[in-house]
């Protein structure tokens, strides 16, 4: 059904993962104090930086799709964890180009929108855990039957 509470899980999954990460920025550069949002990513040299909106999005995908498939909760707790290994990838990217980017001799601010993967691989986690506690309510349910 989809009024139950792993679908607010990841709407707010999927939200996070593509709504809000046009209105926080990813990090501020030191020499000009621009703030950098994940849609300046797509114009960037490096193919590194341009992967990054590209996985938002997908997870954004995958935690609505996920939504939906509320009749198949093994396909559902597999999309959900598809999901976490996708954000962990995201997160470990976004620290690598944190670590990396271009004139770090001055430090720069690191913003919001770097910590969105941790909360997504949160609230997708907890998706999952109502998702198994269904199939383990289901499972028991026909046992007695």
């Amino acid at each position: 059904m989809i009024q139950r509470i792993q679908s607010i899980y990841l709407l707010l999954a999927g939200a996070i993962s593509g709504g809000l990460t046009f209105l926080v920025n990813l990090w501020i550069q030191a020499k000009e104090n621009t703030p950098i949002y994940i849609i300046d990513l797509f114009t960037s040299d490096s193919i590194s930086q341009k992967i990054v909106p590209v996985l938002f999005f997908i997870s954004a995908i995958i935690s609505i799709v996920t939504i939906f498939l509320f009749k198949n909760r093994q396909l559902q707790f597999v999309l959900g964890r598809l999901n976490m290994l996708t954000n962990l990838f995201l997160l470990g990217l976004l620290i690598y180009l944190s670590l990396t980017l271009p004139g770090e001799n001055t430090v720069s601010e690191k913003g919001i929108g770097m910590f969105l993967p941790v909360i997504v691989i949160l609230l997708v986690v907890l998706a999952n855990k109502a998702i198994k506690k269904d199939e383990d309510l289901v499972k028991s349910v026909d046992r007695l039957r």
